[in-house]
């Protein structure tokens, strides 16, 4: 026994002692990478939420079962760890227990219980795994592409030191003697009684070899971990708590705003870019220790990509395979300066610009893997530094220069909606008058687009009906920056923004915050205005048109028909209005409140399916698989509601566009126009 015991005492010098060389290793890393200042402060509101994401698994109980199970795992990865400790005094004494609690019958019973629901939850993960890959195959199934194998050395791995921990306490019983059943041995009564014929010295024997097995295991564990810094389902339950503890946005999915360009770790200065400035993200050298962080914290579980819409539809692009392309290239042995995109580097330009930056990805993964972030500052570096983007952007960007707008449309017909309007809408020119309360934003899509100027004039109609002092902009408006940041452009972007920012001061003068109100249309201008401009020390209270429009319906200035309608509606969640911003429930109680029976799709709310239309996709053709808003309109085709409602003039357009592809009569409108309607008949 006593080469049993040296060895286990051994292996555990050799795995020990490798996983905390390559765990600074690791650190190293970490630090060679860029700084990301932006990371730091709010300690206890970042503590706060890593805590409520880890220990109530919020993320992961968006699968329910398996949610469920992984807790049970995640907690039993550390509570048995007590167990381990007994073990190497059982290799050389086999009544060996901890001191103090090692037969108090709460901590055992705890032992108990948590390794029978820790081998349960493996159970069912293998279970649920096999199913999935069962029903699902090919890019059907969210694991296509992981590394499967490691995800069986895994479970195997738990599955033994849960078999040990029982076999174990069987054999503890059995050398006390025990005869009858108690709680000190409430799971393993069974093994218990199978071992009490077995004599003292043979019992004793058993505990050695399976104490020695249960060290072995675990210690293997480390030492195939350690010769692998790529192996992040088993790295995350090391890394994980750190990746959301430095989550961008701690309030929320790392959604909303884009984050600022950093170079060196402060914001890029265009107007005096210093030689040795950092683009976006273009080489490994490029990559900062929080993107590194979330690329080594990744599990492969295939999550993320489940909901992609790009994967979805046949494109090459997986949020899941992209992360770990990335990550296999920053742990290998390359130089730094070597390119992450390109034709022989480990993204493609094919993945990288089928992106619609919809967050579906973000929302869904349980570490809080930033991955839209990654791709906007791939885009960055494409576009900036080596002007490589499809060729449709090219036409984008210059009527945004041009124009200020993404048609190229003549900026004088910016008003021209309002003639078609009849009622009065104010026009500002200078300083907004004081007892105006509202800005109403009309947007670009609002000013030029015929289908979204028909919601332009319904919100505009319904205020004025209201009662409510709202003004334009008319000519001053200028394009947010929108489709130039998400889709890399971000001096364009930068360019624009200031412009706008400029404008707001102009128009709200000295007033503050809570009197700066600016209502929307879309929920693009509605991110950007609200979310990214705060970058540039600009704030204004936003609104979304369906939250003042619900409002006013709840305050009684706006009377719906008492009349139930009698047909279904669909309502098709925008991404920029429900998981990039939280929007949910406005839009469906002015539904309701116009007496419409809403129908949902199965993808619906926080798992809306993309339009396509984001990420500065509306600009760009649409020639890899099968089009994105064609798979969206037959679902909500299958709905069988006569008529599809949303709440942002992309969506509008390529929803619209599905329709008209589909030969179908399903009418789409915008949750404005079907309150219009209720009002009118009221």
């Amino acid at each position: 026994m006593f080469v049993l015991a040296a060895l286990s005492y051994l292996i555990t010098v050799v795995a020990v002692g490798l996983f905390i060389v390559r765990l600074r290793q690791l650190i190293a890393l970490y630090k060679k990478q860029q700084p990301d200042p932006t990371r730091s402060g709010n300690r206890a509101a970042r503590t706060k939420n890593m805590l409520k994401e880890v220990l109530g698994h919020t993320k992961m109980l968006n699968f329910t079962g398996t949610g469920i199970a992984h807790w049970f795992v995640m907690v039993g990865f550390g509570a048995l760890f007590g167990t381990l400790i007994t073990a190497y005094g059982q290799v050389i004494q086999p009544d060996f227990a901890l001191p103090i609690i090692g037969h108090f019958v709460g901590y055992e019973l705890f032992a108990e219980v948590i390794a029978a629901l820790t081998g349960i939850g493996i159970v069912t993960l293998i279970g649920i795994r096999q199913a999935t890959r069962f029903w699902h195959k090919g890019r059907t199934s969210r694991f296509a592409g992981s590394n499967q194998g490691r995800a069986y050395y895994v479970e195997a791995t738990i599955l033994a030191v849960v078999f040990c921990v029982i076999a174990l306490r069987g054999l503890e019983g059995a050398l006390a003697q025990e005869e009858s059943w108690n709680w000190h041995y409430a799971i393993s009564w069974p093994a218990v009684a199978f071992f009490s014929s077995w004599s003292t010295a043979s019992i004793e024997n058993a505990i050695v070899i399976v104490a020695t097995l249960k060290i072995l295991v675990s210690m293997l564990w480390f030492i195939v971990i350690a010769s692998n810094l790529t192996m992040g389902v088993a790295w995350h339950r090391f890394l994980a708590f750190f990746n959301i503890y430095f989550k961008r946005n701690i309030d929320q999915p790392s959604l909303g705003a884009l984050p600022e360009m950093l170079s060196h770790g402060k914001p890029v200065n265009f107007e005096d870019p210093a030689d040795d400035d950092v683009f976006g993200l273009g080489t490994r050298g490029d990559i900062s220790w929080k993107g590194l962080l979330d690329m080594t914290s990744c599990t492969e579980c295939g999550r993320c990509q489940s909901q992609c819409p790009a994967w979805h539809t046949d494109k090459p692009l997986s949020p899941k395979l992209l992360i770990m392309a990335m990550r296999d290239h920053a742990m290998a042995k390359v130089v730094d300066t070597e390119n992450l995109v390109g034709e022989k580097a480990p993204i493609s330009q094919d993945v990288l610009w089928s992106c619609t930056s919809c967050g579906a990805c973000v929302n869904e993964c349980p570490v809080d893997i930033e991955h839209v972030d990654h791709i906007v500052n791939m885009r960055r570096f494409q576009v900036l530094v080596e002007s490589e983007f499809p060729a449709e952007l090219g036409g984008t960007f210059r009527n945004l220069e041009k124009a200020g707008n993404p048609w190229g449309a003549n900026k004088q017909d910016r008003e021209g909606w309002i003639a078609e309007c009849d009622f009065p809408v104010r026009v500002v020119s200078g300083e907004l008058p004081e007892e105006v309360e509202y800005l109403f934003w009309v947007g670009c899509a609002g000013a030029y687009e015929e289908r979204a100027k028909k919601t332009t004039k319904a919100v505009a109609e319904l205020l004025h009906m209201a009662g409510v002092n709202f003004a334009v902009l008319g000519k001053r408006e200028t394009c947010t920056g929108d489709p130039a940041r998400r889709a890399g452009n971000e001096f364009l972007y930068q360019i624009l923004s200031a412009e706008n920012i400029e404008t707001f001061k102009e128009t709200f003068g000295d007033r503050p915050k809570g009197k700066k109100k600016v209502v929307v249309t879309c929920p693009h201008c509605f991110t950007t205005i609200g979310r990214d401009y705060a970058q540039s020390g600009y704030e204004l209270e936003m609104l979304h048109h369906t939250q003042l429009l619900n409002t006013l319906v709840k305050e009684g200035k706006l009377k719906t028909s008492p009349h139930k309608a009698d047909q279904k509606i669909t309502f098709h969640d925008p991404c920029y209005l429900g998981r990039h911003n939280q929007i949910y429930a406005p839009p469906r109680e002015l539904l309701e409140a116009s007496g419409c029976d809403v129908e949902e799709m199965p993808r619906n709310k926080e798992r809306s399916f993309c339009c396509g239309g984001g990420g500065g996709r509306m600009w760009m053709e649409e020639t890899l698989g099968s089009r994105i808003n064609l798979n969206r309109v037959d679902e909500a085709i299958d709905t069988g509601a006569p008529e599809v409602a949303v709440a942002c003039p992309f969506c509008r357009i390529m929803v619209g566009d599905g329709m008209t592809a589909r030969q179908s009569d399903v009418e789409v409108l915008d949750v404005a126009q079907v309150l219009l309607r209720s009002v009118k008949q009221q």
